[in-house]
């Protein structure tokens, strides 16, 4: 599902160039749960972004569900990630003028997919939200925010779920809670899980765990039965 080959990423800075990806390789087969773990600025979230088609790197390959990445446009990689890919952030993301429903509806209505609505209120009913379709982002609690973007990054089914810290902003009961609900949906689901997060008890339900340090590879396990 995601093949990444010498992935490098420089960027300017007043102090000069700085290496955030340093020649990555890394595989991630179809139906994987990967955690990607490391310190604060090891570039855990830069790749997250590069593979996602968010970020360009300056380097090396992308290859995500059979995509070379740099060899589309903007429009190509929008399109893309519409079709194959479902991202949760720390922040939640909501559309702040939008409700519920309308938010997790978004991705199907740029989809033109028939039935938007009812698909998005169905998927909110999964995650628990049904009596607050017509809350704003604003009129909900932390928790019910992330499982709004839970509910938005899995209602067009993609093939790839992309989480940066998906519990960082919430407390430690809520966060078990919506990374139960995370793992209970991605087990319904066929998608591949990139997950990054600081949480080794979290990293530790993933099959495998993939450590990066000062923009490269240190060290990849495979999780303990």
């Amino acid at each position: 599902m995601v093949k990444l080959r010498d992935l490098r990423l420089k960027l300017a800075s007043p102090a000069g160039e700085v290496n955030i990806l340093q020649g990555i390789d890394l595989t991630v087969e179809a139906g994987e749960t990967v955690a990607v773990v490391g310190p604060s600025g090891s570039g855990k979230s830069t790749m997250m972004m590069v593979v996602a088609g968010l970020e360009r790197p300056t380097g090396g390959s992308v290859t995500v569900a059979g995509l070379d990445l740099g060899t589309v446009d903007e429009d190509g990689l929008a399109k893309f990630r519409r079709r194959n890919v479902g991202i949760v952030f720390q922040s939640f993301h909501l559309i702040p003028t939008m409700t519920a429903l309308e938010n997790v509806a978004v991705p199907l209505e740029l989809a033109r997919q028939a039935g938007a609505r009812a698909a998005a209120a169905e998927m909110l009913e999964r995650v628990g939200l049904s009596h607050r379709l017509t809350h704003y982002p604003g009129q909900l609690s932390g928790g019910e925010q992330q499982r709004v973007a839970l509910a938005r990054a899995f209602v067009a089914r993609p093939r790839l779920l992309l989480a940066d810290e998906p519990t960082g902003n919430l407390d430690h009961a809520t966060g078990q809670a919506v990374i139960d609900l995370l793992f209970s949906l991605h087990g319904e689901s066929a998608a591949t899980l990139l997950l990054i997060t600081h949480d080794p008890m979290l990293a530790a339900r993933c099959a495998r765990t993939v450590r990066l340090a000062d923009g490269r590879i240190a060290a990849a396990a495979e999780a303990v039965p």
